[in-house]
C-alpha cells in the first residue's frame, strides 16, 4: 500500500522521493541512478559546444548569417573558475574586444546563444526553441542576424547587444545541470541592454526542456508577452511580470472548456 503511494507521487516528478530501502541503506538500483545521474551532470558541465553542428542548424532558422563570439575565459577549466571573465567578450590585443565581426542592424531584438553551463542544453534544445521564439516573434518585430556565444555568462549578451545595436537581447543559455535534469535551457530578456546591467534588470524563462519541462511554444508564449510589456513599460527586470496565465485563463477559450 505505501510502495503503491509513492509510486503514483514519483509520477507527478522528477525529485527523487520514495526510494525504498534495503535495511538501513537505499536499493542498489537507486544508488546507480543517482551515480549515473551524477555524471550526466558533470558531464554537461565539462563537454564541449559543437560550433560548427550548432552554426549549421542555427543558420536553417532563416535569420541570416550566424555571428560567433568568445567570451574572455580562455577555456572551460577556466570558465568555471572565473564568472567574471565569462561576462566579458575575448579581449584581442590588436583590436580590444573582439565584437567587430558582430554586425550592427538595430533591429528591434537580437538572439544570442549561449554554451552557458549546460553545452548540452544547447545543442539539445537551442535551434527549435528559436524557431518557435522567430514563429511567434517575427510577424510583429525585426530580429537581427543571431550570435553564438562560447564560455559564455548571461551578461555577456549585454555587449553582444550593444555591437548589435538591438532595443531588446534574449539570450538561450544552459542551465546549471541538477540530478534531475542535465540539458534545461533558459531565457533571459534584458530591454535597452548595455555593459554593467544587472539581474535585476532581466527576466528569466527557466527550465525549457521538453518533453518533462517547459515546451518550445509555451516558452515563445511567455517571451512574446515580456518583450511586449517590456517595450511597453520601457524596461525589463522586477517590474515587469509575466502574465501570460493569467491572460490564459481569462481568455475566451480557456472558459468555454472548462465550462464544459
Amino acid at each position: 500500500m505505501v510502495q503503491g503511494f509513492w509510486q503514483e507521487l514519483r509520477r507527478t516528478t522528477q525529485a527523487r522521493i520514495g526510494l525504498g530501502r534495503t535495511g538501513d541503506a537505499l536499493p542498489t538500483a537507486r544508488v546507480l541512478e543517482f551515480r549515473a545521474a551524477h555524471s550526466a551532470a558533470r558531464d554537461a558541465v565539462h563537454m564541449s559546444l559543437d560550433v560548427t553542428g550548432l552554426t549549421e542548424r542555427v543558420a536553417a532558422v532563416g535569420l541570416g548569417d550566424v555571428v560567433q563570439v568568445r567570451s574572455r575565459a580562455r577555456d572551460r577549466a577556466e570558465y568555471l573558475r572565473r564568472p567574471d571573465l565569462g561576462r566579458l567578450p575575448e579581449f584581442v590585443v590588436a583590436q580590444g574586444e573582439s565584437l567587430s565581426e558582430v554586425p550592427r542592424s538595430g533591429a528591434e531584438i537580437g538572439f544570442v546563444l549561449a554554451d552557458g553551463l549546460s553545452p548540452r542544453a544547447l545543442t539539445d534544445h537551442g535551434p527549435a526553441l528559436l524557431a518557435a521564439l522567430v514563429e511567434e516573434l517575427a510577424p510583429r518585430y525585426s530580429i537581427a542576424p543571431p550570435v553564438i556565444a562560447t564560455q559564455a555568462r548571461v551578461a555577456l549578451g549585454d555587449h553582444i547587444a550593444q555591437a548589435m545595436g538591438v532595443a531588446t537581447v534574449v539570450v538561450l543559455i544552459g542551465e546549471r545541470p541538477g540530478l534531475s535534469v542535465a540539458d534545461s535551457l533558459g531565457i533571459y530578456l534584458t530591454h535597452l541592454p548595455r555593459p554593467g546591467r544587472t539581474d535585476a534588470d532581466r527576466n528569466c524563462i527557466s527550465n525549457i526542456h521538453p518533453p518533462a519541462g517547459l515546451g518550445y511554444r509555451q516558452a515563445a508564449k511567455v517571451l512574446a508577452g515580456l518583450v511586449s510589456g517590456a517595450r511597453a513599460l520601457g524596461r525589463s527586470g522586477v517590474d515587469l511580470k509575466d502574465t501570460s496565465r493569467a491572460d490564459a485563463m481569462n481568455s475566451s477559450d480557456v472558459i468555454s472548456i472548462t465550462g464544459d
